[in-house]
């Protein structure tokens, strides 16, 4: 019995951390992440209701756990410890101020729960990581996390932007997604003055500004876009 319970405890303490690191998620994806029936995953849902967890059911959409709701945070292990402290060590070399301000805080909370032996740990590993690129250490922009927010709420963005050809325009655009290359962070947005998408180097951003207005969703991936915008037209 005891053998048998293990990988449904399992199971369970890993629904429940997915529950609260997405805003909704299927029992049919459940079953495919944990290799068990939908009929498993309805169960394993009632199991945590009993237990006190207040999941909200949408019918024809998925589970999510009643906001506001928090659990007490879990104990990392070593492995995903270290992984903490690496990610915090590349973000440290990023050119985005506020990519490397707000990494570090975050990281900096995470190491608060961390056992007492970790904590050592981890910042040993910190002292033994390095990553090249940007050895000068230079911050060539401050707008990634304003943009971030930009695109994950719809909101349109007026900007300064400093051209190839040394010239200055105004823009206002719709942010879609970002992408890196060579350590510096590129913006696809849809244009409203070329009434297309465009590329934008994060780091040519002169001003930024958030507006009031709102556009609709783009309901396609970063991938779907490549394929869609530059696989079978011009590089935009």
């Amino acid at each position: 019995m005891e053998e048998k319970e293990k990988p449904r405890l399992s199971r369970l303490t890993a629904i429940l951390t997915q529950l609260q690191s997405k805003r909704i998620i299927t029992a049919k994806l459940l079953a495919e992440k944990h290799n068990v029936s939908i009929r498993t995953i309805y169960r394993d849902i009632r199991t945590l209701e009993k237990s006190g967890i207040p999941i909200v059911t949408e019918e024809g959409k998925g589970y999510s756990i009643m906001e506001g709701y928090h659990l007490p945070p879990v104990l990392f292990t070593e492995e995903e410890a270290n992984a903490l402290i690496t990610i915090e060590q590349l973000a440290i070399k990023n050119k985005d101020i506020s990519l490397v301000k707000n990494t570090t805080s975050a990281i900096e909370k995470i190491k608060a729960i961390l056992r007492y032996s970790q904590k050592g740990n981890a910042d040993l590993l910190a002292d033994r990581i390095y990553f090249s690129g940007n050895n000068n250490e230079e911050k060539t922009s401050n707008n990634l996390m304003q943009i971030q927010s930009a695109i994950t709420k719809h909101n349109v963005l007026t900007m300064d932007y400093l051209s190839s050809k040394n010239k200055v325009t105004k823009r206002s655009i719709e942010p879609f997604a970002i992408y890196s290359i060579h350590g510096d962070f590129l913006l696809i947005a849809f244009c409203q003055l070329r009434n297309d998408f465009r590329h934008f180097r994060i780091d040519f951003i002169e001003n930024l500004i958030t507006e009031n207005i709102t556009f609709s969703s783009y309901n396609m991936t970063i991938k779907e876009y490549f394929e869609k915008y530059v696989k079978t037209k011009k590089y935009p």
